[in-house]
């Protein structure tokens, strides 16, 4: 059954391709006019690339406080990603004497791609993330110990740093924002989606995507903007990066993608012990796509763990009103410099 639903998605997802594209990874991106100044790149900012083995290449991005660093903050983008979405909140940071570094996702962003059709996002398995995430604390950023070392993981990409730190990357703390456990919005039930990536991996095919699912659409609508922000400017952000930019542009997953997802998921949720360092999750009370009732659980399932929920911040709360995005800076902040714990159940600010 499952091979003959694979060859009919073959042929549906051939027929709907575009012309390909470049696989080649992508920096120094250009400005869009309609964004206002605070949106743009840090006044230091510089691109750098990192290549683990024979994995692809992800794209970094870096800039530093005007003074002496009180902390080194590594940045895990989330799903669809690019670092320029990040510019206000590392400008923020480099503002409150933070270094702040910006990895992008395999496959997003202006990261390699691996497939010809740029704004298809596959992977068969989230360990180049991790393998990506090792490198660049050991290898690039090379923390001394003289500051803390934080990692902030958003949405997938506190999947990707929870499977780092279960696997002992060295740093002193780790905040989630939004850390997607569990998915919402499936073409199938989540069983038999994961099955179907499993076989379509298992077939090579799977970089193919469920026939239907959009490739990178130019006019969002604003109802799908507001699920992931109160903030009709910031959320307009990211889309006016890619308008500019046509290499940053990502639309829906493969059917590998959403399998190497659950398996990363399972993964994380099953080695929950041995994250030992202090960590900070951060909760949108309106959360539409990641389960604020998986982020309960994992808080509750760690040792030295602080959860703040923001009653009415939704996805990306980094870019929400400043009534949310406000206090989770301040929360980011003071748990960089007093890393503990605040008893069970979630607080809010």
């Amino acid at each position: 059954m499952h091979r003959r639903l694979l060859a009919a998605l073959l042929i549906l997802t051939l027929a709907g391709c575009g012309d390909a594209g470049s696989r080649a990874p992508f920096a120094d991106s250009r400005t869009p006019p309609s964004i206002a100044r605070r949106f743009y790149a840090p006044d230091n900012w510089a691109w750098g690339y990192v290549r683990v083995g024979d994995g692809p290449v992800q794209r970094y991005g870096v800039s530093s406080p005007p003074v002496g660093p009180r902390a080194t903050v590594l940045i895990l983008t989330g799903y669809g990603e690019t670092a320029e979405k990040w510019f206000e909140t590392v400008r923020h940071l480099n503002g409150a004497g933070f270094t702040v570094w910006v990895l992008e996702r395999q496959g997003q962003g202006g990261s390699e791609r691996a497939t010809p059709w740029r704004d298809l996002v596959h992977a068969r398995s989230f360990d180049p993330d991790v393998a990506a995430i090792r490198a660049m604390v050991r290898v690039v950023i090379r923390p001394g110990g003289q500051t803390p070392m934080i990692v902030l993981g958003h949405d997938q990409g506190g999947l990707a740093a929870m499977l780092a730190v279960e696997d002992g990357l060295p740093v002193d703390s780790l905040i989630l924002s939004s850390p997607a456990l569990q998915m919402r919005s499936l073409p199938r039930s989540p069983d038999e989606t994961r099955r179907l990536g499993l076989w379509a991996n298992r077939l090579g095919l799977g970089w193919m995507k469920w026939p239907g699912e959009p490739g990178w659409i130019r006019e969002v609508p604003a109802t799908t903007l507001a699920q992931r922000t109160a903030d009709r400017q910031r959320g307009s952000v990211q889309q006016a990066w890619m308008l500019a930019n046509p290499d940053l542009r990502t639309g829906s997953p493969s059917l590998g993608w959403r399998s190497a997802f659950f398996e990363a998921a399972e993964r994380a949720r099953k080695d929950t012990r041995r994250i030992r360092l202090p960590v900070l999750v951060l909760t949108g009370g309106a959360d539409s796509h990641a389960s604020t009732t998986a982020q309960d659980q994992l808080c509750q399932a760690i040792t030295n763990c602080r959860q703040v929920r923001f009653p009415t911040g939704r996805q990306d709360l980094h870019m929400e009103t400043d009534a949310v995005r406000s206090p989770w800076l301040t929360e980011i902040e003071r748990f960089t410099h007093r890393p503990e714990a605040s008893g069970p159940g979630p607080v809010t600010p």
